[in-house]
């Protein structure tokens, strides 16, 4: 379980200072699916980064499995369980796509394993395994390789920060599976999804809405979707949430 005690996260310049995340209580249960939506500049993406530990917070604290892991490294929070995936995710010319998810697994795997988990996540084993990670990827096969590497690294949360952005329609839908699918294998952990999409959102078991930096609603997917989008949920499930919705 993962809890967010009165979390905030200050930018300060010459002139200003600026409250992005302002006094966020917030409780992540295992075995959860659950997607934060909200207003663009709403701070969910820099809430992302706290709980991953690419920020730090200006006060609060965030509790992991029990345990106090506000100050905590990326790297420290990575060995206890946590897995991050960036909106745009990182290129690495000269690495293999086999090394990266032996890397991410912390161990030996076999080339048979690590076809394993990029069938997970349909891909074609034998047309990937051998090829770098680098720009001859598109950014769909560049999105299922990062989660290849989350399912190799058998993370207890995984976090997403808007898995969609950059990707076309086809691997939009083939990504809403995957997630789906590790919705289905979740046993002791959760999924923390940072989305504007409407698709997304009706697979989460919970929705959190972070407007202003703050949450301003958090509940069944049942409950806190048809606030959301009315009865359009079913025109276009694909679609991103309009402008001024509660979710953008």
């Amino acid at each position: 379980m993962l809890e967010l005690r009165n979390l905030s996260f200050n930018v300060s310049d010459e002139s200003d200072n600026k409250e992005i995340i302002r006094d966020v209580s917030l409780v992540i249960p295992d075995r959860r699916l659950i997607v934060i939506t909200g207003p663009n500049g709403g701070g969910k993406s820099t809430l992302a980064r706290l709980i991953a530990g690419i920020e730090k917070p200006t006060s609060g604290a965030i509790i992991y499995q029990g345990e106090d892991i506000t100050e905590m490294s990326v790297t420290d929070r990575a060995r206890r369980g946590i897995a991050f995936a960036f909106q745009q995710p990182v290129r690495f010319k000269g690495i293999r796509v086999l090394d990266l998810i032996r890397i991410a697994s912390g161990k030996t795997l076999s080339v048979a394993d690590a076809c394993e988990y990029l069938s997970s996540v349909g891909l074609c084993a034998r047309d990937y395994i051998d090829r770098e990670v680098n720009s001859s990827l598109s950014g769909g096969e560049l999105k299922r390789i990062e989660i290849a590497t989350v399912l190799a690294r058998n993370a207890r949360l995984a976090v997403f920060d808007e898995p969609e952005a950059g990707i076309d329609l086809w691997s939009f839908q083939n990504l809403v599976e995957v997630f789906q699918h590790m919705q289905r294998r979740i046993e002791n952990g959760s999924i923390l999804i940072i989305s504007h999409q409407e698709r997304i959102l009706n697979i989460a078991d919970e929705i959190v809405v972070l407007r202003s930096g703050r949450v301003a609603a958090h509940g069944p997917r049942e409950e806190i979707l048809p606030t959301l989008i009315g009865t359009a949920s079913a025109v276009n499930p694909c679609r991103k949430l309009e402008e001024g919705g509660a979710a953008q």
